[in-house]
């Protein structure tokens, strides 16, 4: 069996959940507090192995390829700078060697499945990862490398899964899953955004997922589905009930930066754990709770 160790970040919706903050910047740049939240979703595939990655970008994202490279302006600015600057120097530069990282741009936004329809080229004939641009997962575990582990235990595609309630599950997608041990499941069938009475359990894909790349062909026979875009879930799907897939219900803290109280629970949470201004901003949230 052939190791995952590329992954692909689809980055080019258009976050019109978060106007206007994202008319001219990527929703993928939004900071958690010092870091833009795309590279926490780098930082994870990394931390699970990943050492090739390709992110999925459009028009106007050009900041995501910019934070990547290397500033060279910058980085002479914080050399030979003191202690302080030093460490920044070397954070600014740890950035560009995180992995292998490329970029290509999906030309339409029509959907996620043609989105990841676009790496066919770098994934070639392996398993590969898919980090959902839009969910940074926070755990000491990290997300992704429990995903890997259960692909390499069982072969098979992996979903990264989380219950979510019976009011938000027509905004995701609902699972027909059964127990396999702990938190791991058998899954042989999927609904994308299902009407009440679609709906086959509380499981849904939270933003992660293990392909084999046998996707691509079920991708290019895919027709569209929900909003009129090609669903990856209906690909996903036709491979569950064809092959079956494992799910995983994920340990970590999963945010939903398409969405601004998602962004704003993410920026609080790790600000508290953070180890410059933790202690202050701890502090300064007891202060302002005295007053709401």
């Amino acid at each position: 069996m052939k190791k995952v160790r590329k992954a692909v970040i689809p980055a080019a919706g258009l976050g019109t959940r978060v106007l206007p903050a994202t008319k001219s910047m990527p929703k993928e740049m939004l900071p958690i507090v010092d870091k833009p939240a795309i590279q926490y979703i780098v930082e994870e595939a990394v931390r699970s192995g990943i050492t090739d990655i390709l992110i999925i970008t459009n028009r106007g994202k050009g900041l995501i390829e910019d934070h990547f490279d290397r500033a060279p302006e910058l980085e002479a600015k914080l050399t030979g700078g003191g202690p302080e600057k030093e460490a920044m120097l070397h954070e600014v530069v740890d950035i560009s060697k995180l992995a292998n990282i490329y970029f290509v741009r999906q030309k339409e936004t029509r959907g996620l499945g043609h989105a990841v329809n676009c790496a066919r080229w770098f994934v070639g004939d392996e398993p590969f990862a898919v980090l959902y641009g839009d969910d940074v997962i926070i755990g000491e575990d990290p997300a992704c490398g429990q995903l890997i582990r259960a692909y390499e235990e069982f072969g098979k595609g992996v979903l990264g899964v989380k219950e979510v309630s019976r009011e938000a599950i027509g905004k995701y997608s609902s699972l027909k899953v059964s127990p396999i041990r702990d938190n791991l499941f058998d899954c042989d069938d999927m609904v994308e955004k299902p009407a009440p009475d679609q709906i086959l359990s509380l499981y849904s894909i939270l933003g992660r997922c293990i392909l084999p790349p046998e996707i691509f062909d079920i991708l290019d026979q895919t027709p569209p589905g929900a909003n009129g875009e090609i669903q990856l879930t209906d690909a996903m799907r036709t491979l569950a009930r064809r092959e079956g897939m494992t799910a995983v219900d994920f340990t970590g803290k999963r945010y939903d930066m398409g969405n601004k109280l998602g962004i704003m629970q993410a920026s609080v949470e790790v600000a508290l754990q953070h180890p410059v201004i933790g202690e202050e901003f701890r502090r300064y949230l007891k202060e302002l709770c005295q007053t709401l």
